[in-house]
């Protein structure tokens, strides 16, 4: 299944700017691809103002976020793979989300049995198929 990081930080994104408030976004930079300042990187990590006013170019994609923006006067193109974004929140407010961390294709398990849920199964247990009933349990 594709990830809902790209999907969320778009309607996120566009939220916030339509609320006429500032986007940032919280990056892990230890992430492989991440093409950030590295001088600005602090503990690992980078807040980035994502504001129309504050950058150029901007493809929020499904893969990487890319734009150019100003630090200490020199245009710098950034480059983030969108696992690399780890929230965005509205720079007054604090008002946003913090994105979940997501399993690797290698972490999910494979052979998972699946049981019905306390709900299905008594909707599943109806005496009259023609008339499907569903009850809390």
């Amino acid at each position: 299944m594709k990830s809902q990081r790209p999907y969320l930080l778009r309607a996120l994104y566009q939220w916030v700017v339509d609320c006429d408030e500032v986007p940032y976004v919280l990056v892990d930079a230890s992430i492989s691809g991440v093409q950030v300042p590295q001088q600005h990187v602090e503990d690992g990590q980078i807040v980035l103002n994502l504001g129309p006013n504050a950058v150029r170019d901007l493809v929020l994609g499904d893969e990487f976020v890319m734009c150019s923006s100003r630090f200490d006067g020199m245009t710098f193109e950034l480059v983030l793979p969108i696992e690399s974004v780890k929230a965005i929140y509205c720079k007054d407010t604090g008002a946003g989300m913090v994105f979940p961390e997501e399993l690797s294709a290698a972490q999910k398990p494979s052979d998972v049995e699946l049981k019905p849920s306390p709900v299905e199964a008594v909707a599943n247990s109806d005496p009259d198929p023609d008339k499907p009933t569903l009850r809390l349990v």
